[in-house]
């Protein structure tokens, strides 16, 4: 739960980032912007915030922004139960600064990434992809990830098929998708 002036700040600040780097977004699209603390109440450590430009019916394109060393925490993105649909496929790409994203494989011995130590027990996928600007990775549907930005923080994009964050699923039981703004 955050209050709304908290909101307020981080959204403003998401927004400055991401015009600040260069990338061109038009003001009406400010109002998309999404903060996402997962019910958690630690959004400079763990949360994200995300401009969704696109979601549609099949498929979806989103700018993930991250404070230094912001974690999100490991998810997965289901099939769906009532339709035939595997799950969101995600491609990530660098766009600015770093993040460390970790999928099933061979972990990597020395990671970057640094998980909040009382979050530390629900990271189980330990295989590094570094994430600078232009680098990409494919996510396939269901698959187990989580991410850290590096020292400056990040902007990544997020291109995928159809998008289904409200049922994505996290190992962390303490966590809530919806974001609850208190006045």
């Amino acid at each position: 739960m955050i209050t709304r002036q908290e909101w307020q700040e981080v959204c403003d600040w998401a927004w400055d980032l991401v015009r600040n780097i260069g990338v061109v977004v038009r003001d009406e699209e400010f109002s998309q912007v999404e903060v996402a603390d997962l019910g958690l109440g630690e959004l400079p450590v763990t949360g994200l915030q995300i401009l969704t430009l696109v979601s549609t019916q099949w498929v979806g394109a989103k700018l993930l922004i991250l404070r230094p060393h912001q974690f999100f925490p490991q998810h997965r993105h289901p099939p769906s139960p009532t339709e035939d649909y595997p799950g969101k496929e995600e491609i990530f790409r660098g766009q600015w600064g770093e993040v460390y994203l970790y999928v099933p494989g061979e972990p990597t011995p020395d990671p970057k990434g640094n998980p909040p130590r009382h979050r530390r027990a629900h990271c189980t996928v330990w295989h590094e992809v570094n994430l600078s600007p232009g680098d990409q990775y494919r996510c396939p549907p269901d698959t187990w990830h989580w991410f850290q930005a590096g020292p400056e923080g990040a902007v990544v994009w997020s291109f995928s098929s159809k998008v289904t964050d409200a049922e994505d699923v996290f190992l962390d039981p303490e966590i809530t998708r919806q974001t609850i703004i208190r006045d």
